[in-house]
C-alpha cells in the first residue's frame, strides 16, 4: 500500500461480494478492514469507496463525486469525522440517503 501510495496510484475499497469467496454486504466493514488491514486512514478509505471507486469501474465521469450533473447516490452519516464510521464494528450512524439523486 505504501508503494501504492507513493505512486499515487488511486486506492478503490469495495465489498466484492459474491456468494464464493467473499459474502461481505456491508461498505462499512469495508471501509474498517481497509484501515486496520491495509493502513489507510478513514479518508483514504472514503475516497477509496467513493471517487476513487468510480474510476476504477470507468464511471468517474458520471459517479463518484458530488458535481452538478453527475449521478448522486448519498449517504448522510451522523458523524463528527470520518473516522468516526470506521471505528466500531456493528454500529451503524446512517442517517439518511439519497437515491439516483433523488
Amino acid at each position: 500500500v505504501d508503494l501504492l501510495r507513493q505512486h499515487r496510484v488511486p486506492l478503490a475499497v469495495a465489498t466484492d461480494c459474491n456468494p464464493g469467496s467473499s459474502p461481505l454486504t456491508s461498505i462499512l466493514t469495508a471501509l474498517n478492514m481497509a484501515c486496520i488491514l491495509f493502513h489507510l486512514t478513514a479518508e483514504e478509505a472514503l475516497a477509496g469507496a467513493t471517487r476513487n471507486a468510480a474510476m476504477a469501474l470507468g464511471l468517474g465521469h458520471q459517479t463518484g463525486t458530488l458535481e452538478p450533473g453527475k449521478f448522486c447516490d448519498l449517504a448522510i452519516w451522523n458523524v463528527d469525522r470520518p473516522a468516526e464510521l470506521i471505528a466500531s464494528l456493528g454500529f451503524n450512524p446512517l442517517h439518511a440517503r439519497v437515491w439516483r439523486g433523488a
